[in-house]
């Protein structure tokens, strides 16, 4: 399928083209919804074309069929708490008010970039909500959830795109109205 200017192909005939915990998530959702997991496409991009702005503009995509994963956490009574908040690329994850408020801690902030990377085992600029590891909460805002979405693949060589509806269906995923602002243009 060509959407942009970038071929896609079902993303499990192109595990080099995903992270490790992407393509065992992808493997296991295939068991269980494996109508949903055909729906999930991959395509191969320069790596040095990965951050959004760069990747739409290269590869002639709608800014606002970008999806961005960012992962949070906080920390109440000891216990810390991490989520995925993906947002469309067109908002801003609400991190100080919804995320802190879903997460029940005092205080949400990114996580570092060197514990981002080696806890998903993914590339960073690369992280998608699939193939998290078990704990982590995926947060997806209700924009995300209709229309394409493109997302990381775990690498920054490649993308995925997949309907918003099936994104929706990733198991685990809770779908929150509010958890996204509008950025100001």
């Amino acid at each position: 399928m060509r959407y942009g200017t970038l071929d896609w192909v079902p993303a499990l005939d192109r595990p080099d083209l995903l992270a490790a915990p992407v393509t065992e998530a992808l493997a296991s959702w295939a068991q269980a919804a494996p109508d949903a997991v055909r729906q999930v496409l991959v395509a191969e991009i320069d790596p040095d074309q990965a951050d959004t702005a760069d990747m739409t503009a290269t590869y002639d995509l709608p800014l606002e069929a970008s999806a961005n994963c960012v992962l949070v956490a906080g920390k109440r009574t000891g216990e810390e708490r991490i989520a995925a908040a993906v947002v469309r690329a067109t908002t801003r994850a609400d991190v100080n008010s919804a995320v802190k408020k879903l997460l029940d801690v005092r205080k949400a902030s990114f996580l570092p970039m060197d514990r981002a990377v080696a806890d998903s085992q993914m590339e960073y600029g690369g992280i998608t909500p699939i193939g998290l590891p078990a704990g982590y909460r995926v947060l997806l805002d209700t924009r995300t959830s209709a229309g394409p979405a493109i997302i990381g693949s775990g690498i920054r060589g490649s993308k995925i795109l997949l309907p918003g509806e099936v994104l929706a269906e990733l198991p685990g995923a809770e779908i929150v109205a509010g958890l996204a602002t509008e950025i100001a243009a």
